[in-house]
């Protein structure tokens, strides 16, 4: 495999990459808060980019990034420099930065991710402490050019100790003209000495429209838009793989199968099973328990009087039936958190994914049947 077919583990299949991506929707006030702190003179070198998985994190940073190359530094703007005091990030598609970032030739740009394992033909699951040494490399060496120069580090979440260790080293005592731009979908497991040295910047999920906006740009055909928007959760890159992988249907089929509960039909119940039993399709496999566990949050907070909006035929019947009010929202709740640790562990250590299917399809009937007899 080719360096350049090497797959990339911050693009969402089936997606642009981020440095791909024109435009940013529905975080208007992270962008003003950068925007601000830049004109005012107090740009900080580290940012923290938090939220939910998929919302823009990825994207915000590379426009950034962009932003702030394009400008060049306070001591040198350099000869190609958009207008500093702009209102927005945005930079010409014709700039040279723009054209090198999209090219992946900026010299003054390193995007610190998982890096491939050659001998295991597959992308680590972690960042190391090479990548951070490489990143330390990148600083020394392009010092020599001046100019401003930014580092993107997605996710942060995804380093290893060491790696960890070594990045707060550079963040303590910072470069000159060194931004860092740190993406975490799960701020709580950085180390807090590294989350004190960085300013926040805390991104929201996307409305409805912003969600639909950003699927267009992405060049996805809009396809059950409310039920979508309901499953996604504001997120783009769940959008992106529920349509992908069909998740709307699968999502029909769970509330399908449960709707004769505190009784399931047996067959239906196995035939579901099979879904999870197709090994190979690790993606789709793990959408379907992802999906389940979704069913069991939706029901319990209909329980709790906040009910969504349906997702899927019958669902909000189902709901009504099954959990009539707040005692019920809490087995429903307690249910949600049992299975999801089940299947974690399950996936974990590679059981058969249909045995655990069934496992969990069967244990949601006891709760119901334990909760019509009462």
């Amino acid at each position: 495999m080719t360096t350049d077919a090497l797959p990339e583990p911050d693009r969402i299949e089936g997606a642009p990459h981020p440095r791909e991506t024109a435009r940013l929707f529905g975080q208007r006030s992270a962008e003003e808060a950068f925007l601000d702190a830049h004109h005012s003179g107090r740009l900080h070198h580290a940012w923290l980019l938090t939220g939910p998985r998929g919302i823009g994190k990825a994207t915000l940073a590379w426009r950034i990034a962009r932003f702030l190359l394009a400008n060049g530094s306070p001591s040198d703007p350099g000869l190609f420099a958009e207008v500093a005091a702009a209102g927005s990030l945005d930079v010409a598609p014709d700039n040279p930065v723009a054209r090198r970032i999209l090219a992946g030739a900026e010299p003054r740009l390193f995007p610190m991710r998982r890096a491939w394992d050659p001998d295991r033909k597959r992308l680590k699951s972690a960042i190391t402490v090479d990548e951070v040494r490489k990143l330390g490399a990148f600083l020394h060496l392009s010092a020599a050019d001046g100019g401003r120069r930014v580092a993107i580090v997605d996710a942060a979440d995804e380093m290893n100790n060491a790696a960890a260790n070594a990045l707060l080293k550079m963040l303590e005592e910072p470069p000159p003209d060194v931004t860092f731009l740190l993406v975490s979908h799960q701020p709580s497991r950085l180390l807090p000495t590294i989350r004190s040295r960085c300013r926040e910047l805390r991104l929201s999920p996307l409305s409805a429209t912003d969600l639909a906006a950003a699927m267009e740009q992405a060049g996805i055909a809009p396809q059950g838009e409310g039920a979508l928007a309901e499953l996604a959760a504001g997120s783009v890159g769940e959008a992106i793989r529920l349509v992908n992988l069909e998740g709307l249907t699968l999502y029909s089929a769970i509330v399908s199968l449960f709707s004769t509960l505190p009784q399931l039909d047996r067959g239906a119940a196995l035939k579901f099973a099979d879904i999870a039993a197709q090994r190979g399709d690790e993606a789709r496999i793990d959408l379907v328990f992802d999906l389940l566990t979704l069913f069991l949050a939706r029901m319990a907070r209909a329980g709790t009087g906040r009910p969504c909006a349906e997702a899927a035929p019958g669902e909000a019947a189902l709901a009504a039936r099954l959990v009539p009010d707040v005692a019920a929202a809490r087995r429903w709740a307690e249910l949600q958190a049992e299975l999801g640790a089940r299947i974690a562990h399950g996936r974990a250590v590679n059981l058969d994914p249909g045995a655990l299917m069934l496992d969990a399809v069967l244990r949601i009937e006891q709760v119901a049947r334990d909760r019509n007899a009462a």
